[in-house]
């Protein structure tokens, strides 16, 4: 079996099993749950926006399949790169993918079978960790994302619905878009964009998220991402979007003139 092993552990999180533990016991505090279809989480180092994954994911009633989109940052790999296959190790454990809704995927969609835009990338990993805590057993359909057209962002989303429909996952599946907001940016800046582009993802609207970032020039790497989730979820029946939380790197650094926006949303 395909095991893809952590590439960011000890940078983004904890390697050490305790340390990793004692975090999730903080960041994921007993909340009242929801049968969320979609999510928006960061994917910073925890000590900047690890608080806001938790309030995400403290809040989203255990799924048995994720479905997670992240943006490319490294470069390698196919413009969508869908791992169909073996599993992920993190400190906690490991998270194996569902091939046959990885395998369906390929099949609706346009996502090419790589496992090259993954070894290295850590905006899904640092989601594993989140995840694990919420359901140990449940597994995992990574798609990483470069940059798509406005058509192919739908067209992927069209077939990531039509797979979980068609082997009737609706109820069983949720899709985290991983994104991290504006970036280096003064800190009045950076609220004033994002609010911009949250204003959309709250009103529901995937192809506003996508205008709205190439036509404010906003950093936002994982708008791709986001507007595939909002458009796959709308497709799943999803109603409505909450905001959970909004938070910028300054609040820990201090540093005000150079900051990322993180956010944490989710979708019922």
């Amino acid at each position: 079996m395909l095991r893809r092993k952590p590439a960011v552990a000890g940078y983004f999180y904890p390697s050490n099993l305790k340390e990793l533990l004692y975090e999730m016991e903080e960041y994921m505090p007993s909340q009242a749950k929801v049968n969320a279809r979609g999510a928006i989480c960061p994917h910073a180092g925890y000590v900047y926006s690890g608080h806001v994954a938790g309030s995400v994911y403290s809040r989203i009633s255990p799924r048995e399949t994720f479905i997670l989109l992240g943006p490319n940052h490294t470069g390698y790999g196919a413009e969508i790169s869908l791992m169909t296959e073996g599993q992920w190790d993190i400190p906690l454990g490991s998270l194996k993918i569902n091939e046959e809704l990885a395998k369906k995927i390929i099949e609706k969609s346009s996502a090419t079978e790589d496992t090259e835009a993954h070894l290295y990338e850590h905006s899904l990993e640092v989601q594993l960790p989140f995840i694990y805590k919420l359901n140990p057993q449940a597994q995992i359909v990574p798609i990483t994302l470069k940059m798509l057209s406005l058509k192919d962002c739908l067209s992927l989303a069209q077939g990531i619905a039509k797979a979980v429909e068609e082997l009737t996952l609706k109820d069983k599946v949720i899709v985290i878009a991983s994104t991290d907001m504006s970036h280096y940016l003064p800190d009045d800046l950076a609220r004033k964009v994002d609010a911009l582009v949250i204003e959309k993802i709250k009103a529901f609207d995937p192809e506003g998220v996508y205008n709205t970032v190439l036509e404010h020039g906003i950093s936002m790497c994982g708008v791709i991402p986001t507007t595939v989730m909002l458009q796959a979820t709308k497709l799943l029946g999803a109603k409505e979007v909450q905001i959970i939380k909004y938070a910028t790197s300054a609040e820990v650094s201090r540093d005000y003139d150079k900051v990322v926006g993180y956010l944490g949303a989710i979708v019922i």
